[in-house]
């Protein structure tokens, strides 16, 4: 039986997920629910989302000015990201 276009698959879709797993071992801007934002290379992460990464420069927005705080290495929360930029170099400092 062939497929109607309604139910054809798009075979260039990519779901959410598949979309993270590409981007393993690439850098990744993180844009956190709270005034923070975080900027890495992507080592693993989980069904939900927890994410590690390494190489990490976190910025945070705080009554006095922009903190910048450098890391080796971080285990991310899922549940506290807003949005996910596969290649990005974070915000302009």
């Amino acid at each position: 039986m062939a497929a109607t276009a309604s139910t054809a698959v798009n075979p260039s879709t990519l779901m959410p997920l598949e979309l993270v797993d590409k981007c393993i071992g690439s850098r990744i801007w993180v844009i956190l629910k709270s005034e923070r934002e975080i900027v890495g290379t992507l080592v693993g992460f989980d069904d939900f989302v927890n994410m590690v990464l390494e190489d990490v420069t976190e910025y945070e927005t705080t009554p006095e000015g922009k903190r910048v705080t450098k890391l080796d290495q971080i285990l991310l929360n899922g549940n506290h990201i807003t949005m996910l930029v596969p290649g990005g170099e974070g915000p302009q400092v």
